[in-house]
């Protein structure tokens, strides 16, 4: 009773008026409080991870899948370095060339003719009602002889001699999913930076994850998983009517805490010509957040309170500086900073992204622009075509 005396003597909206400066301290620890969350609980694990590969002589037949669609030059320019892998056991590579109007089936001629573990299928009927990848990747996958699947574009090329046997190499007897790293190639220029941070900061995210127990995508640029989990999910028959998602939607729903592992061997990485200009990069992005929203919810709250809690804290930071007390918003910003020097030194390490390291308080600031940038992609239709 005495409390609701005292609370009904209060008069709120004036206490607010007059303490907005210590509102605006309580909001920006808020958010710093959402922050320490994700670094201190997901993204420790992939900083500190230390690769756990099952060290046997065992090893698996692979089939490694690739799709293409006028990819000409990129199937002549990588696909030896698939071809070429020292891998020991058997395995094929098989390639989908999808109803492709360049010089793609001469180039699969050619090299068929050298090597005789390639398998090509030829699709020349586009497929009704299924936009984008996934009929031509359900094609490969179907066609596949062997239950280990292997699965990269025609615009990757493997980092090393070694890419299938290290992916292999990171199944065990529960492992049923192996999410890979699938960097670009480093140039000169700022916006090869830019790609190349919102590669990493994205593996970031969605190893850290899967080593949470809460596995919510992976990229098609490298990514393993055994063919009977596709034939348990029924393939993408979940989400065929959406263009994308035939990487990030299937894992989101086939992934869990007990079938899916991370492989950061850097034998294991796959190496991507990264988009020339700034509008390549964009409709790259913007494919990618319009199958985001169809995640679980689960998946969605996290990625979506991250994204908010980035966004909002150097505006909270500058105002509290400003209003209530930049000592105060120093000592935050600079142990902020700390946490995330040592968290993203220790991970571009593994990832092989080091160079990014010096620049890493500005595309801190950064990505409060990007996620103004893109996150209107979330609210637009997709395109129907994957190519």
């Amino acid at each position: 009773m005495w409390l609701h005396r005292i609370f009904a003597a209060m008069d709120f909206p004036k206490l607010m008026l007059e303490q907005w400066p210590l509102l605006l301290f309580i909001l920006l620890c808020v958010v710093l409080a959402i922050q320490l969350f994700y670094y201190l609980f997901f993204f420790t694990r992939l900083a500190f991870y230390k690769s756990s590969n099952v060290n046997n002589t065992q090893t698996h037949a692979v089939s490694v899948v690739v799709c293409a669609r006028d990819e000409a030059a990129n199937l002549a320019k990588n696909l030896p370095g698939i071809l070429v892998q020292d891998y020991p056991t058997t395995h094929e590579v098989v390639v989908v060339n999808d109803n492709s109007y360049d010089d793609s089936r001469y180039v699969l001629e050619e090299l068929k003719k050298e090597f005789k573990q390639m398998n090509v299928v030829e699709l020349t009927q586009e497929a009704k009602m299924i936009p984008g990848k996934k009929f031509p990747l359900s094609i490969g996958i179907k066609s596949a002889k062997h239950e280990l699947l292997l699965l990269t574009d025609a615009d990757c090329v493997p980092g090393s001699e070694n890419w299938i046997s290290s992916m292999q190499n990171a199944y065990n007897n529960n492992t049923e999913i192996v999410l890979g790293y699938g960097p670009f190639h480093k140039k000169n220029g700022l916006l090869n930076k830019l790609i190349r941070w919102e590669t990493f900061h994205t593996a970031l995210q969605y190893m850290s994850y899967a080593l949470a127990g809460i596995p919510y995508m992976g990229v098609g640029r490298n990514l393993s998983y055994k063919k009977a989990v596709f034939i348990r999910q029924k393939g993408f028959s979940a989400h065929n009517n959406i263009p994308g998602g035939d990487d990030d939607l299937f894992i989101n729903a086939a992934g869990n805490k007990h079938n899916t592992r991370i492989n950061i061997d850097k034998d294991s990485f796959t190496l991507s010509e990264p988009p020339t200009n700034w509008q390549q990069w964009r409709k790259q992005k913007q494919r990618h957040y319009t199958t985001s929203k169809h995640y679980k919810g689960l998946h969605k709250f996290l990625l979506a309170l991250y994204a908010i809690a980035h966004f909002l804290f150097y505006p909270l930071l500058i105002a509290t500086a400003i209003f209530f007390s930049w000592k105060i918003a120093l000592i935050i910003l600079v142990s902020r900073w700390i946490l995330q020097g040592i968290l993203y030194y220790q991970t571009m390490q593994k990832l092989n992204e080091k160079d990014l390291f010096p620049l890493f308080i500005f595309f801190d600031i950064w990505m409060s622009v990007y996620y103004l940038i893109f996150t209107p992609a979330l609210f637009r239709k997709p395109k129907p075509t994957w190519k």
